[in-house]
């Protein structure tokens, strides 16, 4: 089967929100097989999906069934929260290099 044979699923909201979720977690190093395969490959980046993924919540206030709602709020906490995580691991790190330096 070649790439183009293989079946796409439907457009919707679901997918669009975890399409941007997945995008963040890449780039925070979430995914195995991502750019940063365990570390935090680029926090800029995944800062950017995060934001995108607060623009959209904010825009679709009210206009969401109570599980498309649901489901992007606790993709926007939950990602804020690993940035966090990330941010301070990224930051430890690069405090040690410079004390180790």
């Amino acid at each position: 089967m070649s790439e183009r044979e293989i079946p796409l699923p439907p457009p919707s909201f679901d997918f669009l929100v975890m399409s941007l979720r997945m995008q963040a977690e890449m780039n925070l190093g979430l995914i195995p097989g991502g750019e940063g395969s365990g570390e935090a490959s680029d926090l800029r980046i995944a800062r950017h999906f995060i934001d995108l993924l607060a623009v959209l919540q904010e825009k679709t206030k009210n206009n969401l069934s109570l599980e498309e709602q649901l489901h992007l709020d606790n993709t926007v906490t939950e990602l804020r929260f690993r940035y966090l995580q990330a941010f301070e691991t990224h930051q430890k790190k690069t405090a040690e290099a410079t004390q180790n330096g």
